[in-house]
Formats: C-alpha cells, sequence, structure tokens
C-alpha cells in the first residue's frame, strides 16, 4: 500500500503486515481528523516515509505525524512501541482492509451513532 499526504509533498509505502484496523473516536483524533481516525498498524520497519514528515507530541506517551506543508495527519506513534499507525484515508487506492474494531468510544462525539456492528471499546 502507497499513501501520500494532500499535496503530495509526503508519501509512505506500507511493506508488511498490518494489524489492528480501527476507527478511533477518542477526542484528539476527531480533532486532528475533523470526525474520526481510521488507522492501521504497521511494524516501523516495514513502513518508509518519504518528504518533510513533521512530529507533534500529542502526549507525554505518543507523537502524531503530518505533512508540514499541507498539515495531513499521517501517522500516529507510540513511544515505547517499534509499531505505528497510519491514516488509512492518506491510501492512494484500495486498501484490501475492513475495519476490525471502533476504539475509545467512550469519548465519541455526541453528533453520530455508531451502528455497523463492529466491536466497540471503550478506551
Amino acid at each position: 500500500m502507497k499513501g501520500s499526504c494532500n499535496c503530495g509533498a509526503c508519501s509512505f509505502e506500507v511493506k508488511g503486515k498490518t494489524w489492528s484496523v480501527s476507527n478511533c473516536h477518542c477526542g484528539q483524533c476527531r480533532k486532528q481528523s475533523g470526525n474520526v481516525w481510521a488507522s492501521a498498524v504497521v511494524a516501523q520497519s516495514d513502513i518508509e516515509t518519504q518528504g518533510d514528515v513533521k512530529w507533534y507530541a500529542s502526549s507525554d506517551s505518543a507523537k502524531r505525524g503530518f505533512c508540514a506543508n499541507c498539515g495531513c495527519n499521517l501517522f500516529w506513534k507510540h513511544n515505547d512501541e517499534t509499531s505505528m499507525s497510519f491514516s488509512l484515508g492518506a491510501i492512494d487506492g484500495p486498501t484490501g482492509l475492513s475495519i476490525e474494531k471502533h476504539i475509545f468510544v467512550a469519548d465519541k462525539g455526541d453528533y453520530y451513532d455508531i451502528a455497523d456492528g463492529i466491536p466497540q471499546h471503550a478506551q
């Protein structure tokens, strides 16, 4: 899978197995993405990034990667893990993946319902 930001200045290629395909409803993801953030996880060694990816320390334990030019939200990385999440919305073309779960539904916005029957996790 290959992905990129809106302006094309940043791109990435996922070269390994993905897991934890999810929709995140936490407050940070909703603010960063405008609603829910759809992502999958990959080993950091199995993703190649190109361009000027800037990292924002969104908490004491994690950071978010985005394009320095257009601001497109591309990555989420826990400081103590060797994996990282990438935005499914940034993939150029089909992903071949399906959402497996909803996370942080306790924090979801009151303006929508989750009615797709996929497992939901409070945190």
